[in-house]
């Protein structure tokens, strides 16, 4: 072996690649059918809320034992919790989708827009406001932690933003802003709307976007 400097050229070369590992067959389908069970959470969530949605409804819904999925997911708070960090994950996802130039109020209506055609959609978790057990579940759990607090940020700073250029009322506090477009994810107007059957989810849209961010006065 050829020397350089005193260095052996085989510390020279650069180690050959190690290939990813493979997952195997069990393993995806594990991934499938967890994907499964928290895609079922999520729609009896939205159609059902926390307290009325059981276990044995997931199950069903996905097609397994109720052991089975125990084994995924040990109680309804960590699946109520799974499927709280799947819509973190999306609303982080459509959040990194938009221009980042764009003037802060027109990111904060794209925002709220997305949350409330998720919700006519029926694909936005209802979760109680009081449950001291899904509360624990979800201080608990860091993926959501973590994708709140990078969703609160993200939309504190177009907040202040906007309060700062006049194009939203700089007396309010930025928190109160902020709680007030996240209460739009679960705004029951949009349901009422939708039964009268008099609009169209893209008018019943409009109307609640205009209301959130610009009130009941005349103009």
């Amino acid at each position: 072996m050829a020397k350089i400097g005193g260095m052996s050229t085989r510390t020279l070369v650069a180690p050959a690649a190690v290939p990813p590992a493979k997952v195997s067959f069990k393993a995806q389908m594990l991934a499938v059918r967890e994907d499964a069970i928290i895609h079922a959470v999520n729609r009896l969530l939205a159609e059902k809320g926390f307290d009325l949605m059981t276990v044995d409804q997931v199950a069903a819904e996905v097609g397994i034992a109720k052991a089975s999925l125990y084994k995924h997911f040990p109680s309804k708070e960590d699946l109520a919790a799974a499927a709280m960090v799947r819509v973190m994950q999306r609303a982080q996802a459509f959040l990194a989708s938009l221009p980042a130039d764009g003037r802060p109020l027109d990111q904060l209506k794209a925002m709220v827009r997305w949350m409330l055609t998720l919700q006519l959609a029926g694909e936005m978790p209802s979760l109680p406001h009081h449950n001291s057990t899904l509360r624990t579940a979800l201080v608990n759990n860091k993926a959501y932690l973590d994708g709140l607090m990078q969703v609160s940020d993200q939309l504190g700073g177009w907040i202040e933003k906007a309060q700062a250029d006049g194009s939203l009322n700089k007396q309010l506090p930025p928190v109160l802003v902020l709680y007030t477009l996240y209460a739009r994810a679960c705004d029951p107007v949009l349901e009422f709307l939708k039964a009268g059957g008099q609009h169209s989810d893209e008018e019943v849209i409009a109307l609640v976007l205009q209301t959130c961010f610009e009130g009941l006065n005349s103009r």
